[in-house]
């Protein structure tokens, strides 16, 4: 089997390219300031209304078949 030196140049370069730009990736990314997430807080009244309205759901459920 025989290599092409033109072949194994162009896989060589193509390879160097790709690490570059992920070093680039990389150092853009920590010189950018971090975005966080928001965080998601649950109200327990919000929880205590939904309860609400599935009791109510349910009841009228159990009272249709009668």
């Amino acid at each position: 089997m025989s290599v092409d030196a033109k072949q194994v140049a162009a896989i060589t370069a193509a390879v160097g390219l790709y690490l570059q730009s992920e070093q680039e990736a990389l150092i853009t990314q920590q010189r950018s300031p971090q975005v966080q997430q928001p965080v998601v807080m649950s109200s327990p009244f919000a929880l205590a209304g939904r309860q609400a309205a599935m009791n109510i759901r349910w009841t009228w459920q159990m009272r249709l078949p009668r």
